[in-house]
């Protein structure tokens, strides 16, 4: 989840929302991403995205069957959906996302009934740090606007 966490940095730094991911096999990090849609001007860029396709090059395989996916924020339901196609076999995410998390939040959708793989989850890991930099980014994000606006 360190790890993670350093990939959310990255997007911070890049100005996107700093969510990190990376995807471990055997104990070795074979992919790691952070959100990119800004930069890219790609909707499916999510840190998961990002990490599951720099596993898959790496691995030579899309399907990683196995492996496991640290995240820090809930993944929302596309997220959850490559996940499942990818064959992740834990998924461990620090804060949950109350409006748009699909494992907890907002829908439960790895419990589905017609889901042909189970990933299992896993909260709350380092929770008070993965939320802090989110927090502190909006917090940031909302002073400058308030600021802007205030000048105008």
């Amino acid at each position: 989840m360190r790890a993670a966490l350093a990939e959310a940095k990255r997007a911070e730094a890049a100005g996107e929302v700093p969510i990190g991911a990376t995807v471990v096999v055997d104990g070795k990090i074979v992919g790691a991403g952070f959100n990119q849609q800004i930069a890219t001007h790609d909707a499916t860029a999510h840190a998961e995205i990002v990490a599951l396709r720099a596993a898959g090059l790496a691995c030579g395989n899309y399907r990683l069957t196995g492996a496991s996916l640290y995240v820090t924020v809930e993944p929302c339901l596309m997220c959850v959906g490559a996940l499942v196609h990818a064959r992740i076999g834990t998924l461990v995410y620090g804060a949950a996302e109350p409006k748009a998390g699909a494992v907890q939040s907002m829908c439960r959708s790895l419990e589905h009934p017609s889901l042909n793989h189970e990933v299992v989850a896993v909260s709350g890991v380092l929770e008070s740090e993965c939320k802090a930099i989110l927090q502190g980014f909006f917090r940031r994000r909302r002073e400058v606007s308030a600021y802007t606006m205030h000048l105008e």
